[in-house]
């Protein structure tokens, strides 16, 4: 079973290591790697390969980036060239032309990072965690040029914990790729792959995130912002506009909080600001225990950051939102 892997975010990582080192127990051999263009990274604007090209030069497979597949003959000719069996795709970054998806003999796959038809689109691990999910997981799914709309092969779940981030949950469903990926070429290799077709009444969908995602809005639920707090962490992060001096500057909101009982003010009065900061919301209070990060300064625990920036009690956050 010839192989291609097509990916690019870290998420990919785990699976395609996976794939190198064991896909020949499971009568399949990794031909070929195909990840986004190396790209300028950091304030020099060094030009770095994605991870995955890292990793597959490491073991000698061949690398192809296209800039774009979509209307490229000469890459998609490239492509079926390598006479694939299967292409596994994950965080690939590019929608793939109908052409490429029918040239695998035996399929075109995807593991998505849900619960397919729940959350499709490019931010499904901070969905999950934002609209309080109790689980998400892994659907591998053939790949059909609608988003993420493709029948279902398999799913691998994974309970979502309490204190997980958009961060932490990324990395364990990374590490949950290569299990997905492995009972996936069980089943093609044993001719035993079937396809449940999506639920339509079902699908719920997520776009990819800004900055301007995670202003807060402190009128909502104290728990719906808690779990903001924590599904944005590391990106987009969270983030509102403090106003001191007559001043507004952006105070950026790391994990944790913890829902509290608040009182009659108006949301986003602060009602306490020794040690913690007490925050009201639309319907309880929520106590910010992670780091404050003010605009121009650096990232600090909040009893610290109280220490050195106090923030009245009755001042209102969000008042005067700026661009961020």
């Amino acid at each position: 079973m010839r192989i291609v892997f097509m990916g690019t975010g870290e998420i990919a990582l785990p699976t395609l290591r996976w794939l190198l080192d064991h896909a020949g127990e499971e009568g399949g051999e990794v031909v070929a790697v195909y990840t986004q263009p190396d790209k300028p990274v950091g304030r020099k604007q060094v030009l770095t390969p994605p991870a995955i090209k890292v990793l597959a030069e490491e073991k000698g497979v061949p690398v192809f980036q296209p800039e774009k597949l979509r209307g490229d003959d000469a890459a998609l000719a490239a492509f079926a060239a390598l006479r694939p069996d299967l292409a596994v795709v994950m965080a690939y970054g590019q929608i793939l032309p109908r052409s490429l998806i029918r040239t695998p003999a035996i399929a075109c796959v995807n593991l998505h990072a849900s619960l397919l038809p729940r959350h499709r689109g490019a931010a499904p691990i901070q969905a999950a965690i934002r609209d309080g999910d109790a689980e998400t997981g892994i659907t591998l799914m053939h790949v059909v040029p609608k988003l993420d709309a493709g029948d279902m092969i398999l799913k691998k779940t994974l309970p979502i914990r309490p204190q997980d981030t958009g961060g932490s949950l990324h990395d364990r469903l990374a590490d949950l790729g290569p299990e997905t990926i492995a009972a996936g070429l069980r089943l093609f290799r044993e001719g035993a792959a079937t396809a449940e077709p999506q639920q339509e009444s079902l699908v719920t969908h997520t776009g990819k995130l800004g900055r301007e995602d995670g202003v807060i809005d402190w009128s909502r639920g104290a728990a719906e912002i808690e779990r903001l707090i924590r599904a944005y962490d590391p990106w987009p992060g969270t983030t509102t506009c403090l106003t001191s001096g007559g001043e507004r500057k952006i105070l950026k909101i790391h994990p944790y909080a913890r829902v509290s009982s608040g009182g009659n003010a108006a949301p986003g009065t602060v009602l306490a600001s020794q040690g913690a900061l007490l925050v009201q919301c639309g319907d309880a209070a929520l106590e910010l225990t992670g780091d404050l990060q003010l605009e121009g300064r650096k990232r600090l625990p909040v009893a610290e950051f109280l220490r050195g920036s106090a923030i009245p009690v009755g001042t209102i956050l969000g008042q005067g939102e700026i661009a961020v």
